[in-house]
């Protein structure tokens, strides 16, 4: 998303200003205050087992090849678990037996913060008209994209006992497993002006 250049309560130009260890687009203008945090918005996704397999969707707009798992942006006034059993059930017709957290995860390209869960659905699969078309997947048999909710399902896996394989969605190969440490080291460094801060 860009950055607003106008102030959205009072129509001033806003400035590129530091406040709370960063650089951040504000409002200098007096009475207003308006300050644009950026914050990542929080975004749900679902591991889905069903019948045995996890089942991976490709959206309408993607290319015919790639897969991932059915996401979703929490809305007002609801639970991430009953989030990710609405996403569920609007994109697949797919009901939610039960919904177990996995992790949170980065998704800085995108501005955004992945909530994942493990959910087990029964019924029909009938696609929305954001979905082309779906693939299940013996767990096994996974290969994981690097990168978003590919963390997820190799958390997910890991935790089963059960092979985690990446690849890279450019040449298809198989890599080493991308999973960063946490070094936290980094937070001091994000907090320096310079860094990233346009």
């Amino acid at each position: 998303m860009e950055p607003y250049r106008f102030c959205p309560r009072c129509g001033a130009a806003l400035e590129h200003l530091p406040m709370s260890g960063r650089l951040r687009h504000a409002c200098v203008q007096d009475g207003c205050g308006f300050v644009h945090w950026d914050n990542p918005l929080p975004v749900l996704a679902a591991v889905v087992e069903y019948e045995g397999k996890l089942l991976l969707a490709r959206n309408a707009a993607w290319p015919e090849k790639m897969f991932a798992l059915v996401t979703g942006f929490m809305e007002r006034d609801e639970s991430p678990e009953l989030g990710v059993a609405r996403e569920l059930k609007e994109e697949t017709n797919l009901d939610t037996v039960s919904a177990s957290l996995i992790g949170v995860y980065e998704f800085m390209r995108k501005n955004e913060l992945i909530i994942a869960y493990h959910v087990r659905a029964e019924g029909e699969i009938r696609l929305s008209e954001e979905l082309a078309e779906y693939r299940l997947v013996a767990p096994e048999n996974m290969r994981i994209w690097n990168a978003g909710t590919g963390f997820a399902v190799a958390d997910f896996l890991e935790r089963r006992g059960l092979p985690v394989r990446f690849f890279d969605r450019a040449t298809g190969l198989d890599i080493p497993d991308p999973r960063r440490p946490t070094d936290f080291s980094l937070v001091a460094a994000s907090l320096q002006y310079g860094i990233d801060q346009k």
